[in-house]
């Protein structure tokens, strides 16, 4: 039997293993945490305690409310981790990803209101922020086209959802209320470290060809 490799160049094999590395980390807990009586109250995020108890700023993501919760957010995983595999994102991607996970939810220290959350949805959407501005630094302008087409679809979401109306919102079909403000800042957090890491490393590969 072979094992399993990821196509592309040795760097782009290194950054899909890690970016599925990322998923498994957000989808394995959650799993583990489902049906656990109160794990919520241990594991969501709560702005009171951001600073007592630290490890709510990851462990919020594996926190859900419902089976249909669930359900969304590791089809959204799966979707997030499938076009980072197939975009084959580099290393810094993979990392912009992670350290956008905890991110998020500093955000949602501008919404006071939000008094507890929980859920992976604020950083799947970092997950396609990051996918988006990998392609967009890409020389190839199929490349660019697609993670312009994503931006623009994750972009026309987020206004859609209006998150400056409130700290919560009620769409049709869901069994609980949703933080618009959750995916904003996951975005924003997810485009704003994908553009520094990747910038950065273009620029030593240019630095390294100059010398």
């Amino acid at each position: 039997m072979t094992p399993l490799a990821f196509p592309g160049t040795p760097a782009q094999r290194h950054g899909t293993a890690l970016w599925c590395l990322v998923g498994v980390l957000l989808v394995l807990p959650s799993l583990l945490a489902a049906g656990q009586a109160g794990a919520a109250r241990v594991l969501d995020w709560q702005p009171t305690l951001w600073s007592s108890e630290p490890w709510r700023w990851w462990s919020a993501a594996w926190v859900h409310l419902s089976r249909l919760h669930l359900l969304a957010n590791l089809a959204g995983a799966l979707l997030v981790v499938a076009l980072g595999v197939a975009a084959r994102v580099p290393p810094r991607a993979a990392l912009a990803w992670s350290l956008a996970w905890p991110l998020t939810y500093l955000g949602l220290l501008l919404q006071p209101a939000l008094t507890s959350y929980g859920g992976l949805s604020g950083v799947l959407h970092a997950g396609l922020a990051v996918v988006a501005v990998a392609l967009l630094r890409r020389a190839v302008r199929a490349e660019r086209r697609l993670g312009a087409a994503i931006a623009a679809v994750l972009t026309l979401k987020l206004l859609g959802e209006a998150a400056w109306r409130g700290p919560l919102s009620y769409p049709d079909g869901w069994d609980i209320a949703v933080a618009p403000l959750a995916h904003a800042s996951g975005a924003v957090a997810g485009a704003l470290l994908a553009w520094a890491l990747l910038r950065q490393s273009r620029m030593r590969r240019t630095s390294d060809v100059v010398e």
